[in-house]
């Protein structure tokens, strides 16, 4: 099973570029979508032309913001979306569904914005957003995948010391949120197969010619329950599809 993650910056501009025929090469059996920015049913329009897939979203209660959605091969056993927190769940930023062997969740966490200003809203946003997590853990393994905007170490971004407690994406209360679920049994993948992988990144700045240079941050990832590890076969970076400020992230299962 292939499972990508890709963060689209909005769904019906990328599907105005080559999306579908990027679907047709990628062949995922899921493609969890983050920021969709649009509502549900624009999200089921746009996506019309791919067939044999169930689609899943969850869209902002804001129009043309946030949202998250999943195509599946498989149909789920069951479907939630947010954590059952008002504050954290208007933004259509979790989708979850339930198979036979784990939970998939689909996240795009909350950006701490250029002034820092939502960076307290983050940091709640991260903590209940573990704690959904664990909480789940208790049935069955999860995969969480998405964009977590935060670079985990100064591996995973050009510039860390420049950017170090300066730039939403690497302050050190945004870091210490990804070592919580790090160090609380949820598995890093690609850093699982490539602990020192350098210049491997996810999302590039539009300026500056920034995709080019390679000049990016990693913030787009597959984190997957301790237990579940050995089911996972595979973890990369599809940094050569284009279409969105990032690329698509993926992982393959047994």
């Amino acid at each position: 099973m292939k499972i990508i993650s890709w963060n689209v910056n909005g769904i019906r501009a990328v599907a105005k570029k080559d999306f579908f025929k990027d679907f047709q090469i990628l062949a995922p059996d899921i493609l969890c979508l983050q920021e969709t920015k649009a509502q549900d049913d624009q999200v089921t329009e746009t996506l019309e032309p791919i067939k044999g897939y169930h689609i899943y979203s969850n869209s902002a209660e804001k129009k043309g913001y946030s949202g998250t959605a999943i195509i599946s091969k498989t149909k789920a056993l069951s479907v939630s979306k947010g954590i059952d927190i008002a504050e954290h769940d208007t933004e259509g930023r979790i989708l979850c569904l339930e198979y036979d062997s784990f939970y998939l969740v689909n996240v795009y966490v909350p950006n701490s914005k250029n002034d820092l200003s939502r960076l307290d809203d983050r940091q709640n946003f991260d903590l209940a957003f573990f704690n959904y997590l664990k909480d789940l853990e208790k049935q069955k393994p999860v995969i969480v995948c998405g964009d977590f905007n935060v670079a985990h170490k100064a591996i995973d971004l050009a510039r860390p010391k420049a950017n170090y407690n300066k730039s939403a994406g690497f302050m050190q209360e945004e870091i210490d949120g990804m070592d919580r679920f790090t160090q609380g049994g949820l598995v890093d993948t690609f850093r699982y197969f490539f602990p020192n992988e350098t210049d491997k990144y996810s999302w590039w700045s539009y300026r500056a010619g920034a995709r080019a240079k390679n000049v990016g941050w990693r913030i787009d990832y597959f984190l997957v329950s301790q237990s579940f590890i050995p089911s996972v076969n595979k973890a990369y970076i599809l940094n050569d599809i284009l279409g969105s400020d990032h690329c698509p992230v993926a992982i393959d299962l047994m």
